[in-house]
């Protein structure tokens, strides 16, 4: 059983940058599949996440939604069990609750959420315009 656990986040006006955490106990995250999910305000309430990124248990793949390709960039160091989400040129439209999630690395890779058994406590991103 692996445990996530999130850092990061904040406030940042346009064009700004922040640094999303997902460390892991409990289990290896090299174990896993993890991804970057997003909900955005008006869909609170509701369980529909958003893909934003994902990496492979190695590393040597990553994905990532259209909405934020060449500005949003995930990574992983096994040797601090943690992945991370560096995001740059934000947008006010990125604002949202952001969550890691895991599945094991036997598994297909999968932009789906209910595909991802754990997940990070969450946390919010607002950005300014």
């Amino acid at each position: 059983q692996v445990t996530l656990v999130m850092s990061g986040g904040g406030f940042v006006q346009a064009g700004g940058s922040l640094r999303l955490s997902c460390t892991a106990s409990g289990r290896a995250v090299s174990d896993y599949i993890v991804s970057w999910f997003r909900q955005a305000p008006e869909k609170e309430g509701t369980f529909v996440r958003e893909f934003v990124a994902g990496i492979g248990w190695s590393g040597g793949g990553t994905y990532y939604a259209d909405s934020v390709k060449g500005r949003f960039t995930i990574s992983r160091d096994n040797t601090q069990n943690t992945v991370y989400l560096q995001m740059n040129s934000l947008k006010p439209e990125d604002t949202a609750v952001y969550y890691c999630a895991a599945v094991t690395r036997f598994a297909p890779f999968s932009t789906d959420a209910a595909s991802y058994g754990y997940w990070g406590q969450g946390t919010q991103v607002t950005v300014s315009s």
